[in-house]
């Protein structure tokens, strides 16, 4: 069990009686996810009035052009405190930063803003990455500036030593106001960047892939040592003694599952849990004809996954909770050798198997599913076991209920995460749609089955036969009882077209599963109005998904 952390002086809740408020802050560090690429237009324009705080200069505190290298050459007049909110600044949008702040701050003022006076603590949020960066690139190592690494990839570097100049300028604005400055928590947003080509992690640009459990290791212990290095640091500029706790999220990849390791090793990392069920930046408009990378966010999922970081620092840190994810624990044959009972860590059962929320995950064969609702079984030989059920059996529990038993002499291990949501069968035709647009026409109606796709907006059809190829669906209809997919032209990767017949199914952006908590927590903010999905007013549920795990043996 961990430690727990009593943080109250540092989150600003001891010495109410004074008139300045206490300042927390909120120090982040990462690449893409953490800089808002693409995750455009921006939902959070105004104050939103929860008293949480800015740099001037913005969330973003490092840029390539101004004094990368020499943070402490910033221009002072750009480190005021002022709201927090959301800019735009290229093609970087939404961050998670009003989502967590504004959350924590909710949780421990009943989300009632009327408690909000001017000496109620805020939170300060500051970002000093930058997207497409390795873990020793943002470290006080900081490669990105070693000849090795391509011209490409070099912006200057400087990405650590902002993070603590940042620091010393929080310490001095809050002096300046008569006010004390502390940071509360640390978050963690990288991992895609030392993903190598075939499935482990990579050391550096110029480092060859290290095989899986080598690979898993190598990173659980950079980031423990990037941990206690940026604790130390931001420690010595405040005078805080002790330790920060750092917050992360499951990467999509080998380093989320190295991200577990890690916050299991480390009693001062704590792992939210994955981000997959919000939206991807395919629904973002970065220009009037552009959407985004399907590996970024939308605005609206910058914000509500910024909201379940801020739930959980706020049960970590103000609570004491000792937090973990859903995850498993074990995985048990059944006498028959018929089914698998899995056992989890649930942090507010029961558990669900939702595919209202979620598409229900599938893959069909004759005689059942290789891939149901996430879950995954191979045997000894490394053959998918085909499932014909996947059921929850107790509030901790779910049974993988198997098409024919394992055979006698034979192990199987269990997997949970994939893309695929729905096979959508043969193409029947294709035909030009309005506006530049062209169809694609099924054989059948899957009205059922693709809303709730629709509900988060667009999605993707793959071919699982001939040329492959795959296309965002941005709209769809019903037609003489046959659905119709509509999508741009100039989507298609590699611009290579569909054919009549071919097979294809309908997938996320992100491998996913159905399985969650009952987690009751309400959201601070709601969906955006945008012209994408059909959750505009709803609030962000805070419900907990399982981790993405593979390999767990059955016993």
């Amino acid at each position: 069990m961990k430690l727990h952390f009593i943080l109250l002086a540092l989150t600003g809740l001891a010495g109410a009686a004074d008139t300045a408020p206490k300042i927390s802050g909120i120090w982040m560090m990462g690449q893409s996810l953490c800089d808002g690429s693409e995750s455009l237009p921006i939902v959070t324009r105004e104050d939103t009035g929860w008293g949480n705080l800015a740099f001037q200069r913005g969330v973003r505190t490092w840029l390539p052009k101004d004094n990368s290298a020499t943070p402490e050459l910033r221009p002072a007049e750009l480190f005021k405190f002022v709201p927090l909110r959301a800019q735009t600044n290229g093609g970087l949008g939404e961050t998670v930063a009003n989502g967590m702040a504004d959350h924590w701050q909710s949780a421990r003022f009943g989300n009632d803003k009327a408690r909000i006076t001017q000496s109620a603590p805020r939170f300060l949020v500051a970002y000093a990455g930058q997207g497409g960066r390795q873990i020793q690139e943002l470290s006080i190592a900081d490669l990105s500036t070693d000849p090795r690494t391509p011209e490409s990839r070099r912006h200057g570097g400087g990405y650590y030593c902002t993070s603590l100049d940042d620091a010393r300028r929080a310490m001095a604005q809050a002096k300046s106001l008569g006010s004390h400055f502390r940071i509360a928590a640390l978050y963690w947003m990288q991992g895609e960047g030392n993903g190598g080509p075939t499935g482990s992690l990579v050391p550096t640009r110029w480092d060859a892939e290290l095989p899986l459990p080598e690979g898993l290791a190598w990173y659980r212990d950079q980031l423990i040592a990037y941990r206690k290095q940026w604790s130390a640091d931001l420690c010595a500029i405040t005078g805080q003694g002790g330790e920060l706790p750092m917050f992360t999220y499951q990467t999509l990849g080998p380093a989320g599952e190295a991200q577990l390791m890690a916050a299991d090793a480390d009693q001062n990392i704590w792992l939210v849990g994955p981000h997959y069920a919000v939206p991807s930046a395919i629904n973002s408009r970065t220009k009037p004809d552009r959407h985004g990378d399907p590996i970024h966010l939308s605005a609206d999922g910058e914000r509500w996954w910024g909201e379940q970081v801020g739930k959980v620092m706020h049960r970590v840190l103000d609570r004491s909770e000792d937090w973990q994810p859903l995850r498993p624990r074990s995985a048990k044959l059944a006498t028959d050798r018929a089914s698998i009972l899995l056992d989890f860590t649930v942090p507010r059962p029961p558990l669900v198997l939702d595919t209202t929320f979620l598409a229900r995950q599938e893959i069909a064969t004759k005689d059942g599913f290789t891939s149901l609702s996430g879950f995954r079984v191979r045997d000894t030989t490394g053959a998918l076991h085909t499932l014909t059920a996947v059921e929850v059996s107790a509030p901790a529990q779910v049974r993988l209920r198997f098409a024919r038993p394992l055979p006698a002499g034979q192990t199987c291990s269990v997997s949970y995460g994939h893309p695929f949501a729905q096979a959508l069968g043969p193409i029947a035709s294709l035909r030009s749609g309005p506006d530049h647009t062209a169809e694609l026409l099924l054989k059948r109606s899957f009205t059922a089955q693709l809303k709730p796709l629709l509900a988060e907006g667009a999605f993707f059809v793959t071919s699982l036969s001939g040329q492959t190829t795959r296309v965002a669906i941005r709209g769809t209809s019903e037609e003489n009882g046959v659905t119709v997919l509509r999508y741009d032209p100039r989507e298609l990767r590699n611009n290579v077209p569909f054919a009549a017949g071919q097979e294809i199914v309908a997938q996320r952006s992100f491998s996913y599963g159905n399985l969650r908590d009952s987690d009751p927590a309400p959201s601070t903010h709601t969906f955006a109005d945008s012209a994408y999905g059909t959750r505009t007013g709803q609030p962000y549920p805070l419900w907990n998904w399982c981790v993405l795990f593979s390999d767990l043996n059955a016993d």
